[in-house]
């Protein structure tokens, strides 16, 4: 990375390959976690319980950072939120007991989604929309969660690691289980040395700092993140944890299979983020956020109805092909329709419903899984969803981005 001497070039490298060593975590974290607690003798309720208390602490963190980012070198913040991360890995490779764990995930950056659901998105963010102009905004981030859907698919197959480490050298599952959680730990290490190469001066805005996160875009920005909060109520009941468990519960998938099917899902979504950005080229950004999204809600109203696995994992592809178009898209529309000095406040107001708002579902939704087979999750999200569409349709339609009123 050091040969590269155009220094934008040189962020956008070290920031595309923090994302996909992040993703890789994420990816294979997510699947485990479920499995993991299960091996502990923990109730699909209580695996509720911790995947709500992860994100509801992700989200408090990612709010406080996002908040006061302006008074702070983005640099320092990243290198602090890589140390959390060691933290986090490490105190779930040894703690077996309930509060403990739930402790580590209050303040940690674990993630159950299989997204980027941390305090690291709002500081990226902010910094590619630094360093790239209004035609390229959108491609840069699909670009960027291409890289991290595609690493998270990776990391999905690795949750078949502790059952191929334990068959073959008869290591007990939950010890294989916690060597991944060190990995992971590994991974944060990684990234902060990658992080050092980062521009020691970059913040929010050097030359006019503002007194608050938020002034010209508040308004705006508000409004986004009560409707970004009502998708990621919906999203929470199906992070992937939990479509796991719910998997593994009805169908006696193995991790093994389930980190293949999340593989492909993976891919497809990732190649959707390119599909995003030329379609917004001709829709506009909101056009395509809101009709990619759609029909994936209507996939999540059918499963439950559906009457064969196969039937299950076809709409789940065809979900994972279309939910994330909007994911590069809002991001772009985000920067876009702020100032910049109040880009990292504006990501992380936006971003963090997706894990706060989220954080109620999953223990509802380990309710229901442990109350009924039936998939109440799958058709409360949908619908949930569908809602949210219809309303940013709505109420954004006609706030365009600078691309999209220039001749």
């Amino acid at each position: 990375m050091a040969s590269i001497r155009n220094p934008s070039s040189d962020l956008v490298t070290r920031l595309l390959v923090t994302k996909g060593l992040r993703a890789f975590g994420d990816g294979y974290v997510s699947l485990l976690l479920p499995l993991y607690l299960l091996e502990l003798g923990f109730s699909p309720l209580l695996v509720g319980v911790v995947a709500t208390v992860t994100l509801l602490g992700s989200g408090l963190l990612t709010l406080l950072v996002g908040l006061h980012a302006h008074r702070y070198r983005y640099r320092t913040l990243l290198l602090g939120a890589t140390a959390l991360m060691a933290f986090t890995g490490l105190g779930f490779a040894v703690a077996t007991s309930l509060w403990p764990l739930l402790l580590i995930a209050l303040i940690g950056t674990l993630n159950p989604s299989g997204g980027d659901v941390s305090v690291f998105l709002p500081l990226e963010h902010a910094m590619l929309a630094r360093v790239v102009d209004d035609r390229r905004r959108t491609s840069m981030f699909a670009r960027y969660s291409l890289v991290g859907s595609l690493l998270a698919a990776v990391g999905s197959l690795a949750a078949a690691v502790p059952t191929i480490v334990s068959d073959a050298a008869g290591v007990p599952m939950l010890t294989a289980m916690q060597a991944m959680f060190v990995l992971y730990a590994l991974l944060a290490g990684v990234s902060a040395w990658i992080y050092r190469g980062l521009p020691r001066a970059m913040a929010a805005d050097a030359q006019a700092p503002l007194a608050a996160p938020l002034v010209h875009a508040r308004k705006r920005v508000y409004t986004l993140a009560a409707l970004f909060s009502l998708d990621a109520f919906g999203g929470g009941f199906v992070v992937q944890s939990m479509v796991a468990l719910w998997l593994y519960r009805t169908y006696s998938l193995s991790a093994a299979v389930a980190g293949s099917l999340f593989f492909w899902a993976g891919v497809l979504t990732a190649f959707s983020y390119l599909a995003a950005a030329r379609i917004a080229q001709r829709w506009g950004l909101v056009n395509t956020m809101v009709f990619t999204h759609l029909p994936s809600s209507l996939c999540l109203v059918a499963i439950p109805f559906v009457p064969s696995l196969g039937d299950v994992v076809a709409l789940l592809l065809i979900r994972s092909a279309l939910s994330q178009m909007d994911v590069p898209t809002r991001s772009s529309y985000v920067m876009a329709i702020v100032p910049a000095a109040e880009r990292a406040a504006a990501a992380s107001v936006t971003s963090v419903p997706r894990s706060l708002a989220s954080a109620v579902s999953p223990v509802l939704a380990g309710y229901l899984l442990a109350a009924s087979p039936f998939g109440w999750p799958f058709l409360i999200a949908g619908t949930v969803k569908i809602a949210y569409d219809l309303l940013l349709l709505g109420m954004f339609s006609r706030v365009r981005p600078p691309e999209e009123t220039r001749p």
